[in-house]
C-alpha cells in the first residue's frame, strides 16, 4: 500500500489503486446497474479518468474520485436510456405531419439538451437527473448524497438556471 503523499501518476501507485479498488468498484456498479458488462465498462472509464486526472487527485482521495466519476457516468447512462425509451414509447406521428424541418429541429434540440446536461458540474447534473429522471424528492437526494436539503435546492436552482441559459442561447 502506498502512503498518502504518493503520486497517483506513478505507475506502481496507480496499479496499487487499481488492484485495491477495481473489483469493489465493479461490484458496486454491478449492484447499481445489474449488468456486468456495463459495470466493467464504467469501472474502466473511471480508471481512465483517474489516470487522465492523476495530477489533480491525491492518493487518499482516489477511491472517492473513482466512485464519484463512475456514479455520475452511470446516472448519465440511465438518463440517456430513459430519454431513448420514452421517445421509443411515444406514438409515432404520421409521416406527412412531421416535416423534414421539424425532424431536424427536434434532433438539434435533443443534441442541445444532451450537451447542456453534460456541461453541468457533476453535483448539479446528479441532482437534476435524480430529481427529474428518477423522481426523487430533494429530501431523498439529500439523504442519498449526505448533504443538507438546502444544498440540494441550491444545486437544482443553479442547474435549472444554467440549462435555461444554455438551451436558450444555443
Amino acid at each position: 500500500m502506498a502512503d498518502t503523499t504518493s503520486s497517483v501518476c506513478d505507475q506502481n501507485v496507480f496499479n496499487t489503486i487499481f488492484e485495491e479498488q477495481a473489483e469493489s468498484l465493479r461490484n458496486y456498479l454491478y449492484y447499481q446497474c445489474k449488468d456486468l458488462q456495463q459495470a466493467e465498462d464504467l469501472t474502466q472509464e473511471a480508471f481512465i479518468k483517474l489516470w487522465n486526472n492523476c495530477k489533480k487527485v491525491l492518493y487518499n482521495k482516489a477511491r472517492g474520485f473513482l466512485y464519484a466519476v463512475s456514479k455520475n457516468a452511470f446516472y448519465n447512462q440511465v438518463a440517456h436510456n430513459k430519454v431513448k425509451f420514452a421517445y421509443a414509447k411515444k406514438p409515432q406521428r404520421i409521416a406527412d405531419i412531421e416535416t423534414p424541418e421539424f425532424i431536424m429541429e427536434e434532433s438539434e434540440f435533443m443534441d442541445k439538451l444532451q450537451r447542456a446536461l453534460n456541461a453541468l458540474p457533476d453535483g448539479q447534473r446528479e441532482v437534476f437527473l435524480l430529481n427529474r429522471i428518477d423522481k426523487k424528492t430533494y429530501k431523498e437526494i439529500a439523504e442519498l448524497l449526505g448533504v443538507s436539503q438546502k444544498a440540494i435546492e441550491k444545486r437544482m436552482h443553479k442547474a435549472l438556471s444554467k440549462l435555461r441559459v444554455t438551451i436558450g442561447n444555443i
